[in-house]
């Protein structure tokens, strides 16, 4: 039996939709089921027209499916990814994050393996605290975290972050070495999920 596995996330510009869209190919590579979902965007249209590659952006993504809480429903494992916001997710994602608390009083996330990515301007803008503080919702859920570690030299070929793979936007569009290892997390998910899966069955 394949691994159901949910890539959630938002962006603005780019960055983490093409990190969350190589983190869905590594775990269809393992086998994986996959839904690729974007979280709705809650900024003002005037906020978005005023940074033409967000408004960009927006409309070439209009094709990708909005999340609803039946695609946590129905995955045994989770990929969130989101940009920076001051070293926190942003406020896009913790909307959606917070309304699952009616699945989460029903234990529908525990025990599922979950992992997380993300993009800030500059290496060193938050990306670690970022992922760390959407760890702590993994711990809420019950879910069980997958990082990617130091388990493959893919990892230090897109700048050794074992939280998750994560992107300095002020160097452009994310390298190949980069998605390289967003691929390896989404296959490392999807692996780790079948595992265990296997030995409950």
């Amino acid at each position: 039996m394949s691994a159901k596995v949910a890539v959630v996330y938002y962006s603005s510009t780019g960055n983490v939709h093409q990190l969350a869209r190589a983190v869905a190919e590594g775990a269809e590579k393992a086998g994986a089921e996959v839904r690729l979902r974007r979280v709705p965007e809650l900024a003002p249209e005037a906020a978005i027209d005023a940074n033409p590659a967000w408004r960009e952006h927006v409309e070439a993504t209009r094709d990708v499916d909005i999340a609803t809480l039946d695609d946590l429903s129905w995955a045994d494992a989770y990929a969130l990814g989101s940009p920076t916001r001051f070293g926190n997710i942003s406020s896009q994602l913790k909307q959606f994050i917070d309304t699952t608390g009616g699945l989460w009083q029903q234990g529908v996330m525990a025990d599922k393996p979950a992992t997380g990515f993300t993009s800030a301007h500059n290496a060193h803008g938050g990306n670690e605290s970022t992922l760390l503080a959407l760890y702590n919702t993994f711990h809420h859920w019950g879910s069980l975290i997958v990082a990617p570690g130091f388990t493959d030299p893919v990892v230090y070929g897109a700048g050794g972050n074992p939280y998750g793979t994560s992107h300095a936007a002020g160097t452009g569009d994310p390298s190949e070495e980069t998605l390289a290892a967003a691929r390896y997390q989404g296959e490392r998910l999807a692996t780790i999920t079948a595992r265990l899966q296997a030995t409950a069955g």
